[in-house]
């Protein structure tokens, strides 16, 4: 199976198979922003940092897209093969609910030229227009600044704060929750 690439301006999206070249470019990008990530993300164990690990989740990734139950889009510039981060789209339901929870994760050194609004806008046309969902959900850490801005400038909704949310990086943090939606959809029932 060819893996599947969306392109937005400057970047490619791409669903990536699970393969041993794959695995690698995922595993470097992960250890090239392990500090970086840390602070937003839940605690990893150590095989994590193993491209069998990375292989496995792939595997597992592909059988979800294959259903349409996730789709990880995997962020790379279109003049570099190097993978720069991704948006994946989790916990897809369908039916009268139409909705899944949004996450998404930018290299360190990509931050601040806009790469993260493109890759996902890009992204919530595809999860929008090819896969029929209504409503997108993010949740955000409140001192992540960054990560408000982008969901604000792409015209996410704040509704409210969940308190002790998700488990990160060994602390029960607050999230904030956004929201957007599918008008088209709603427009075309």
């Amino acid at each position: 199976m060819k893996t599947e690439i969306y392109e937005t301006e400057r970047l490619e999206l791409k669903l990536l198979k699970p393969n041993n070249i794959n695995a690698k470019e995922i595993l470097r990008y992960y250890e090239r922003n392990f500090e970086f990530l840390k602070i937003w993300d839940p605690t990893r164990e150590e095989d994590f940092y193993t491209i069998d690990k990375q292989k496995k989740i792939l595997k597992i990734e592909s059988e979800f897209a294959k259903f349409g139950e996730q789709f990880r889009f995997w962020i790379n510039k279109k003049d570099s093969k190097e993978i720069i981060g991704n948006v994946c789209f989790s916990n897809i339901v369908m039916g009268n609910f139409r909705s899944c929870f949004t996450s998404y994760k930018l290299d360190e050194a990509e931050i601040n030229k806009g790469y993260m609004t493109e890759a996902l806008n890009g992204a919530i046309k595809i999860m929008f227009e090819e896969k029929g969902l209504h409503r997108l959900e993010v949740n955000i850490i409140p001192r992540n600044i960054r990560s408000r801005r982008v969901v604000e400038k792409l015209n996410f909704i704040e509704e409210g704060l969940s308190k002790k949310y998700l488990l990160i990086n060994g602390v029960w943090e607050d999230h904030l929750h956004y929201a957007k939606y599918n008008e088209q959809l709603e427009k075309n029932m």
